[in-house]
């Protein structure tokens, strides 16, 4: 009896498990756009990237040479302190 109903309970975890992937199968996708839709989003993505590289540079750029001032300042500091009459 415990092995049947064990079979049983087995059996209906597997059509559990199975059966969204069986309906998942029944209604595939097709892909309506067409070729000029498709170079038109290669387009806008192409722009969004290069954008987004611009920008990355940009504060790059600004971030680096916010630092090398600070930097500059501090060594100017020092060299003042070090020559200044103790």
């Amino acid at each position: 009896m415990k092995t049947t109903l064990r079979k049983l309970f087995v059996a209906g975890m597997l059509c559990a498990a199975v059966a969204p992937l069986a309906i998942a199968q029944d209604a595939p996708k097709q892909d309506t756009q067409g070729p000029k839709q498709d170079m038109k989003d290669a387009g806008s993505d192409t722009k969004d990237a290069a954008k987004k590289t611009g920008r990355a540079t940009k504060k790059g750029t600004k971030k680096a040479a916010h630092k090398t001032a600070r930097k500059t300042d501090e060594a100017a500091q020092k060299v003042e302190d070090k020559t200044q009459p103790q």
